[in-house]
């Protein structure tokens, strides 16, 4: 009795629990696909209609002027003092401000978010994270850009 109530209340779960998006494709003559994607309009619109926009859509992206690698991002960026005993300040210039829109940190061992901070204009390109409570050992400071990119790197607290 136990186990079908158990079941039924899964599948309850299951239905109520998760939803579903429609995705749509589109193939152009040759059978290729030209389209997957959750564009009810994609659907009616002619393969080579949809194939043209994409076209339009790589060309706008490749005009974009080269993004910051991480090597030239690391060099925008202060870390002090590492080893960390109490406060760790990060600095960073105006052009990584630009390109910053979070910074976190957390526990390497156990994978637990210490800390978390989006990048407002009223931190003035310093942050100041207080570990003076945290554990001894490594914690990884990641910084999330507006493209969507994560850079992390090590830093040791004793």
């Amino acid at each position: 009795m136990k186990t079908k109530l158990l079941s039924i209340f899964s599948l309850f779960i299951g239905f109520l629990g998760f939803s579903q998006t429609e995705v749509y494709f589109k193939y152009d003559e040759a059978g290729n696909q030209r389209y997957r994607g959750p564009n009810p309009a994609a659907k009616n619109a002619p393969a080579e209609e949809v194939a043209k926009k994409e076209v339009k859509t790589v060309a706008a992206l490749q005009q974009t002027p080269p993004a910051m690698d991480e090597k030239t991002f690391w060099k925008q960026i202060r870390l002090y003092p590492v080893p960390v005993n109490d406060v760790l300040t990060i600095d960073w210039t105006e052009e990584a401000d630009n390109l910053i829109e979070s910074v976190s940190l957390y526990q390497h061992s156990t994978v637990h978010w210490k800390f978390q901070q989006q990048n407002l204009p009223g931190l003035n390109r310093q942050l100041k994270i207080n570990m003076t409570g945290y554990d001894w050992g490594v914690y990884i400071l990641r910084f999330t850009l507006k493209d969507g990119r994560v850079f992390g790197r090590n830093v040791t607290k004793r």
